[in-house]
């Protein structure tokens, strides 16, 4: 669960002053496609390292990442040398190329469209966890700041009940996982759901339309009968990827990458 940016600036003014500082790392995961003025800046922050997934809010290819901040000669830049060396060949003994290529396309279109895509994706998950809230289900989070300010909503379905509900979701084609929340003792008495917005916001949903599937998600979660195609029809309706090149846009984006060669 990612609802909030994480305390980096202020854990990095906490051990400031230490005589041997420690290393700060930020695991960005599921928030690396939201990196940025919209969300978090952790290098700005005072990161050392930041580490993330390719594939989730960043719309990638299934890969993961390391990035540091450290300046060459630096003691910290020995143990930069020290990542890439023990990364590749170390523990990795096949980089998959063809998985790069898709890599190099999304960071390309991250950059161009992430003023765009970002903060659709942060207004699209407050919608939609307003709209769940309205139609009385338990949205985890702070209402002060919409229960999210990233992609992610949480909704408390019952103690132990959120595998149960997120099957009964699936057969109406609402795919969730259950997710366990602090007060459980663990995953297998999961009393929430985690939703993401990231996908659909890709596909064109903006905020009206998360509230009007909140209101059939709502619908699912009560059991109600015939919801299954109702979802089906509101999916229909969305079927043209955005925040990505089409036709000719490439060419000077294309222009721009292999300038750098």
């Amino acid at each position: 669960m990612v609802l909030h940016p994480e305390p980096v600036a202020e854990i990095r003014a906490m051990v400031e002053g230490s005589d041997d500082r420690p290393l700060l790392m930020y695991d960005m995961a599921h928030v690396l496609g939201l990196l940025g003025p919209h969300f978090q800046e952790p290098f700005h922050d005072g990161a050392d390292v930041v580490t993330g997934s390719t594939h989730k809010t960043f719309f990638g290819t299934q890969r993961g990442i390391i990035g540091a901040d450290f300046a060459p000669g630096t003691p910290e830049f020995d143990l930069w040398k020290a990542v890439r060396r023990r990364t590749f060949p170390g523990m990795l003994s096949n980089h998959h190329l063809g998985t790069m290529l898709g890599l190099l396309l999304a960071a390309i279109e991250m950059n161009t469209f992430k003023g765009e895509y970002q903060p659709q994706v942060i207004a699209n998950a407050k919608a939609f966890a307003r709209a769940l809230a309205r139609e009385g289900l338990g949205v985890e989070g702070d209402p002060a700041v919409d229960y999210t300010e990233t992609h992610q909503v949480i909704v408390n379905v019952g103690y132990a009940r959120g595998a149960e509900v997120a099957r009964a979701l699936e057969e109406r084609n609402i795919i969730c996982n259950y997710q366990a929340i602090p007060s459980d003792e663990g995953f297998t008495a999961s009393s929430a759901l985690r939703l993401g917005v990231s996908e659909m916001t890709r596909f064109g949903m903006v905020e009206r339309d998360f509230g009007e599937f909140a209101a059939l998600f709502a619908a699912a979660v009560r059991g109600e009968k015939g919801i299954g195609q109702k979802v089906a029809e509101l999916r229909g309706r969305f079927q043209t990827l955005q925040f990505c090149f089409e036709g000719d846009e490439f060419e000077s984006a294309l222009q721009k990458l292999l300038a750098t060669f």
